[in-house]
């Protein structure tokens, strides 16, 4: 059995989208989601997928025994889908190489601190940028500056607006994430 943690803070496609994945393994996942916002639909995801989902607020998971509790769960692999808050240095210092996640844009371009979801995409337009992609990177204690795991690119046409290169980046997202998580697992 491998155990996945999964984070996120908003609709939690790619959450739904590695966890899916994973269903052609059966029984050989746990998957335990942990969202910061209460009204996230990461939520929903998690009762229509029959996945434990807890929230914790921002203070809750710098406290020692959020460590304590992913600790109990034993992660293979804990995976930043999402997540907007800066992760805690404990859990990172406790799991190294072990927290991953993803990042909407060609990393070290349109990283770090506010840079998330459609800013990445609004920057990348107002640039006019011919290409972006996804940038999957170990967590640091800083924002996007992890060791790049995994990148992909597309295109950007001229004509493009930033919910184009959201809805290119988000196929980028659903073909790699899971490819990359099930590469880092070593599963056969």
């Amino acid at each position: 059995m491998k155990n996945i943690v999964l984070f996120a803070s908003g609709s939690g496609s790619n959450v739904e989208n590695i966890i899916g994945y994973f269903k052609k393994y059966e029984t050989k996942f746990n998957f335990f989601i942990f969202t910061n916002n209460p009204n996230a639909y990461v939520i929903e995801r998690a009762k229509k997928m029959d996945v434990p989902c807890f929230i914790v607020s921002k203070n809750e998971i710098k406290e020692s025994g959020f460590l304590n509790k992913i600790e109990e769960i034993k992660p293979d692999l804990i995976v930043l889908a999402g997540f907007l808050l800066m992760f805690p240095a404990s859990i990172i210092e406790k799991y190294p190489n072990k927290v991953i996640n993803i990042h909407p844009a060609l990393l070290p371009k349109y990283g770090g601190k506010g840079m998330y979801g459609m800013h990445v995409h609004e920057a990348v337009v107002a640039n006019k940028e011919s290409e972006t992609g996804i940038t999957i990177h170990y967590v640091n204690e800083k924002y996007d500056e992890g060791a790049i795991i995994f990148q992909a690119k597309t295109s950007i046409d001229s004509h493009f607006s930033a919910n184009d290169v959201a809805n290119a980046i988000h196929k980028l997202e659903h073909e790699h994430f899971p490819k990359v998580i099930e590469n880092l697992l070593n599963i056969d």
